[in-house]
């Protein structure tokens, strides 16, 4: 079993820089891939990024490239997606989700799933 909490959403401007984290429980962190995810209002939850065990392996929606990166300290049992040079589109409440081993761009094959951070870009 593996709770997830996401913390630092807030509000920024277009342009803007935010640090989101995602603290797990439970053991063996680093047997989990993990995903960050968003859904904007009326909107299906979409892929953002992903990340294998080991922080070796990354995945990216390519309206984020360049501009996200996740990253993941097994250490501490949390994993992180820094967003820079936000745009209004990326408003959406983001979660982070965990599955066992592989890293996948599919909502429907992560187990868990935090409680999501709501991320509004607007000036």
């Amino acid at each position: 079993q593996v709770q997830l909490v996401e913390s630092g959403g807030g509000l920024v401007q277009p342009g803007g820089s935010l640090r989101l984290s995602c603290a797990a429980s439970g053991r063996a962190f680093s047997d989990y891939a993990m995903g960050w995810f968003r859904q904007a209002p009326g909107k299906e939850r979409v892929f953002v990024a992903s990340i294998s065990g080991s922080g070796g392996t990354t995945y990216y929606v390519d309206s984020v490239k360049g501009r996200f990166t996740i990253s993941r300290d097994n250490a501490k049992n949390t994993v992180y997606l820094q967003m820079s040079s936000l745009k209004p589109e990326d408003t959406a409440v983001y979660y982070c989700a965990a599955r066992w081993k592989l890293t996948t761009t599919l909502p429907s094959t992560y187990n868990y799933w935090g409680q999501g951070t709501q991320v509004t870009v607007s000036s």
